[in-house]
């Protein structure tokens, strides 16, 4: 919920570039796997950031061309994360830390969603 609330207030009141929105949503997403390589098409990744898929391919080439990240059909590497903290808002920043704060809840959730569906 915190990071729905802080991703509508920079596209509200700034409205970033979609490479920034990538940047974030690059970074977010690996915290969240905890591994560099994301499997997501940039279609997808469009619709996630409600931007066109235009936005995103041109985002994400400037990023290849900087050697952030590396990009092949549905399947995105990140190369180097420092540099992509660099290019994002100060929300992401936000957004970590109080993800930070609460680490046991993602699991907690996914458990209690996996044993709801279990009981269906």
């Amino acid at each position: 919920m915190l990071e729905n609330t802080k991703k509508k207030i920079p596209n509200q009141r700034n409205q970033p570039q979609p490479k920034y929105q990538l940047c974030r949503w690059l970074l977010l997403s690996r915290d969240r796997l905890q591994t560099d390589e994301i499997v997501m098409t940039q279609g997808l990744i469009a619709n996630m950031l409600g931007v066109r898929r235009e936005g995103v391919t041109a985002g994400a080439l400037k990023l290849r061309r900087a050697g952030l990240d590396r990009y092949s059909r549905g399947h995105i590497v990140v190369l180097d994360r420092k540099a992509l903290e660099k290019r994002t808002c100060e929300c992401y920043a936000v957004v970590k830390r109080e993800y930070e704060r609460f680490p046991q809840s993602l699991p907690h959730r996914i458990n209690l969603w996996r044993s709801t569906m279990a009981s269906r």
